[in-house]
């Protein structure tokens, strides 16, 4: 494989501060202000040794609550962090969990475990981590919940607040 993960992810925000905090608070990232002048700055945030997030602040520009990237070129589905282990795996899910930014659901996909969240923009994202649990050729589908975080039988987060909305 050529590839070890992700280089960058240009994102759009209508807060530069209210980004940074986040996602230093929740993953321990560091950022350096790479350019600014009136109505724009762009500041590289270091996710893990090889991965980054360009994040553009423009005046007047709304784009970051469409979740449309780079200035309108198209929409962004999601973005995947790489968690450097399981502890650190569930780190995350707990800083996460506590800021009310995920239900704490994990997909078991087999190889990896999977937590999607949103950030303070409502980008939707992911942070994964090699399965500590998995068995060589098991693939599951979406929504396969992880034992290791979900009782065998235990209704999916979602499931039990709309059984409680009833």
């Amino acid at each position: 494989m050529l590839l070890t993960g992700i280089n960058h992810v240009g994102v759009l925000t209508g807060s530069t501060d209210r980004f940074l905090e986040f996602y230093s608070s929740v993953f321990g990232a560091t950022h350096e202000v790479f350019q600014e002048r009136e109505g724009f700055k762009l500041t590289i945030v270091w996710i893990g040794p090889t991965a980054e997030l360009n994040v553009f602040e423009l005046a007047g520009n709304r784009e970051h609550e469409r979740q449309v990237p780079m200035f309108g070129r198209g929409r962004l589905d999601h973005l995947a962090l790489e968690a450097a282990s399981i502890q650190a795996f569930d780190m995350i899910r707990d800083r996460l969990v506590d800021r009310g930014a995920t239900d704490g659901f994990v997909t078991d996909f087999g190889h990896i475990l999977s937590l999607f969240f949103r950030d303070p923009d409502g980008l939707e994202a992911e942070v994964c981590v090699a399965n500590p649990d998995a068995h060589p050729g098991v693939h599951n589908p979406p929504g396969t919940p992880a034992a290791r975080y979900h009782p065998v039988g235990a209704p999916h987060p979602e499931q039990v607040d709309d059984a409680l909305r009833s």
